[in-house]
């Protein structure tokens, strides 16, 4: 297979006034046609967070850090990471994490991930979860199960 052209790869772009701050993202394990584990490449402009807190219950994650610095926030606190740290974060363990930039740099980072059919994703500081059902469709509810949103397909 030739070498993968990243500029066809699917895009996502956050805007700087979005609640997590400017972000972009590309999928290159999609553009590659891999469909056992995800791949992208994300970056976070200075200020800006890749998600809300979060954990899955059935997708592993690995973070590994191209350029720039960035701070890993969990349950159990804060760790700055530089280029070439990574970061496992297994499914099923109930500790939320996010990526935060507090530095003045854009940090770039490839995230590495399970592809499973179901996952529920919790977002504790929001009192929410996202459940995935083998459809792909999905359905968000907040504190004591209360329907707040479903769709097509989840991007959790």
């Amino acid at each position: 297979m030739p070498k993968l052209d990243l500029t066809s790869a699917p895009f996502q772009s956050f805007a700087a006034d979005d609640p997590l701050g400017a972000a972009r993202r590309w999928a290159v394990g999609d553009a590659g046609g891999l469909t056992q584990f995800g791949v992208a490449i994300e970056e976070l402009s200075a200020g800006a967070a890749s998600s809300e807190r979060h954990w899955h219950s059935n997708e592993d994650e690995l973070v590994y850090v191209l350029d720039g610095a960035v701070t890993l926030v969990e349950d159990d606190g804060a760790t700055s990471l530089k280029p070439g740290d990574a970061v496992a974060l297994p499914a099923n363990r109930p500790n939320a994490h996010r990526l935060e930039n507090h530095s003045t740099s854009t940090v770039r980072f490839l995230v590495v991930g399970k592809r499973s059919a179901t996952d529920t994703v919790h977002y504790p500081d929001l009192g929410q979860t996202r459940v995935r059902a083998a459809d792909g469709s999905w359905q968000l509810t907040g504190p004591g199960g209360t329907f707040i949103e479903e769709g097509g397909h989840a991007n959790a």
